[in-house]
């Protein structure tokens, strides 16, 4: 089966935040327990985290692998296949799920941590005023999202640190390396998407995205099927004009007179011929 199969403008300076109290819930379960029913979809999704895992070397014997769980659908699929290809893998690694509530106006992690421990999943829940820092800072007709996701990054360094985590986990797929990769094409001149494993700038931390091969689609009925508490984020709705909206509305609309164009861009992130750019 093939990998991708189914189944700038400059910004103003970040403050970084200060740490915050946190809140830590251990595994109450078993690790044997299996405390969720199976669904059709994840076989296939399963194999395709497998390869990922496999093709890019994620995941090595004694990770303690910190799982960024935003509350959206697809952290939810990569914990629960994580947790999945952990009790059947032939090496050992643990996993620890890190909520950032980032303080918006109305959010409440509640019924995420209540989802985690029913499950028996060790998590942390960590709040963070990055909601104030990014209505401060950015300015009309700016979008929030990359300011936002630096600030993540950054709080997400420090809690692998305090966490003793060898690498991070990001829920990001094939979708959204896609999008990327047009993003950048058309509007910031350089040819660029997501990749499976990243060293941070400073080579002290790994982050991994082990849905990398993964179709949208595929997990968000995983992730239905298993009836998660999606937490919505205010800033990223309030964006529906957002240029990665438009990437994503285009892609639909090719794919409908071309079935496979997505299996073909993803091939094409493995198949750079630099000999054939314009690379001085």
């Amino acid at each position: 089966m093939h990998p991708s199969e189914r189944i700038e403008r400059s910004e103003p300076e970040v403050r970084t935040p200060p740490a915050a109290p946190t809140v830590v819930h251990r595994r109450p379960v078993p690790a044997t327990a299996r405390p969720y029913p199976p669904s059709a979809l994840e076989p296939g999704l399963t194999r395709l985290v497998g390869r990922a895992i496999a093709d890019f070397d994620l995941i090595a014997a004694g990770d303690r692998i910190l799982v960024a769980l935003s509350g959206g659908k697809d952290s939810y699929a990569l914990l629960l296949l994580l947790e999945a290809m952990r009790r059947r893998a032939p090496v050992e690694f643990d996993l620890v799920a890190v909520h950032l509530d980032q303080a918006q106006p109305g959010h409440d992690p509640s019924p995420l941590s209540a989802w985690l421990s029913a499950r028996g999943f060790e998590h942390r829940i960590v709040r963070e005023n990055t909601y104030a820092i990014v209505k401060d800072t950015i300015v009309d007709g700016q979008t929030p999202c990359s300011m936002c996701a630096r600030l993540r990054r950054a709080i997400l360094y420090r809690l692998a640190d305090e966490l003793g985590c060898t690498k991070i986990a990001l829920g990001h797929h094939r979708d959204d390396a896609l999008e990327t990769l047009l993003l950048n094409l058309f509007f910031a001149g350089k040819l660029a998407a997501m990749p499976a494993r990243l060293h941070s700038d400073d080579g002290a931390h790994v982050v991994i995205r082990p849905l990398i091969y993964c179709a949208e689609d595929d997990l968000g009925e995983f992730a239905r099927h298993h009836k998660v508490p999606v937490l919505p984020c205010h800033l990223c709705s309030s964006q529906p004009n957002a240029q990665r909206q438009q990437m994503k509305h285009l892609l639909r609309q090719l794919e409908v007179q071309h079935p496979d164009l997505r299996q073909s861009m993803l091939a094409a992130l493995g198949n750079v011929q630099v000999s054939h750019l314009l690379v001085k």
